[in-house]
């Protein structure tokens, strides 16, 4: 099995962007541990941007997409050089991994990096990934990578992920500004959460904040993952995570775990649009599991295309998600017809609007 960690720009860099060369010490010590003794590791790190704004004096992080992509490739050789050498000196090789969310919402390129990833573990490498911020097109997208780590974790079917921060974990309130603010060492259940503020504060170069650390331990959960939110600045941190025992935050994991399909489904597949569908529609969705029928479908929003992800509510409720059949004018030329109908108009088309194989409820 395969332990996830990551750790954030607060954890590599320090409010400078100098590398925190004695907390990068001390996990990859740990992480050279767990490799010694036959665990499969895969590091998800930030700090490619902080490095590269330190490496020519810049003061505040860009704003602009470009300025963000430029400062990351500055940085990001310097960052992989940093866990090379530090892991190479306890016996352990390491390959550079950079993904796109792109790599991961379209399955084929999920599945081809699912199987290099396997490979390299399957070699006993520690793969150090990061978001190919470069080559993004869209945005620096993973939230300070919370989001990539729990994403790998359920690529990798990992056993654990361990989100390392430069917090003890996650508190009910703002422990930097509440001296009230007490730890929560567990959670079995994430409505125990209602009511209690996450804050979405970052250091100077990162992008993240608790409320991302929660979001993907929440993902991880859902996956049948247990994840663990804790302080990477606290020696021997993540091998008391790796071994049970309690340190930081700990997620329990949910006791049903979904198919890989369905939680690629749910988790990295963007929606492209908006399905309304009638009461009953809805109803036969969630208690059947029943596929969805044009003539369930009371309205279409967005432009998607065959094959794209939409989200399918009822009023005002999310319903689920799910992979549809038409293109958006289609699926609004045929709503509300029975199949008979859609056939006289659509020859050549699907039964189902969205197929109950390819849809997870919210």
């Amino acid at each position: 099995m395969t332990l996830v960690v990551k750790l954030g720009s607060s954890i590599v860099a320090d409010e400078r962007g100098e590398l925190r060369a004695s907390v990068l010490d001390d996990v990859c010590e740990q992480v050279g541990s767990l490799h010694a003794g036959g665990e499969d590791v895969a590091m998800v790190t930030s700090g490619a941007i902080a490095l590269g704004m330190r490496s020519i004096g810049l003061a505040a992080r860009p704003r602009s997409i470009d300025g963000l992509q430029a400062a990351s490739a500055l940085g990001q050789g310097t960052l992989f050089r940093a866990y090379e050498s530090r892991l190479a000196t306890r016996g352990v090789t390491t390959a550079q991994v950079l993904l796109t969310s792109f790599d991961l919402s379209v399955r084929m390129h999920y599945l081809n990096a699912r199987q290099s990833l396997r490979r390299l573990l399957d070699w006993r490498a520690v793969p150090i990934v990061n978001e190919n911020d470069t080559t993004a097109t869209d945005e620096i997208t993973f939230g300070d990578n919370d989001f990539l780590s729990a994403q790998l974790a359920l690529l990798l079917g990992a056993r654990l992920l361990v989100l390392l921060t430069d917090t003890a974990g996650l508190h009910t309130a703002d422990p930097r500004h509440d001296r009230s603010a007490r730890l929560i060492d567990r959670v079995d259940d994430f409505a125990e959460l209602d009511g209690i503020e996450i804050g979405d504060r970052t250091s100077a170069y990162g992008s993240g904040g608790m409320r991302s650390k929660v979001a993907a331990a929440e993902m991880a959960s859902t996956a049948g993952i247990p994840a663990v939110i804790c302080a990477g600045t606290e020696t021997g941190s993540l091998l008391v995570a790796a071994r049970g025992e309690p340190v930081g935050t700990r997620f329990a994991a949910h006791p049903e775990r979904q198919p890989s399909f369905k939680l690629w489904l749910r988790y990295a597949k963007p929606v492209r649009g908006r399905v309304a569908v009638d009461p009953g529609a809805a109803r036969v969705l969630r208690e059947q599991g029943s596929s969805l029928l044009p003539v369930g479908v009371t309205g279409v929003e967005g432009d998607f295309a065959a094959g794209d992800a939409v989200d399918i509510v009822c009023g005002a409720e999310l319903v689920g998600k799910g992979i549809v059949n038409y293109s958006a004018p289609e699926l609004a030329r045929i709503k509300g017809l029975k199949s008979t109908r859609v056939l006289e108009l659509l020859p050549d088309a699907a039964d189902e609007a969205v197929h109950r194989d390819h849809f997870v409820l919210s």
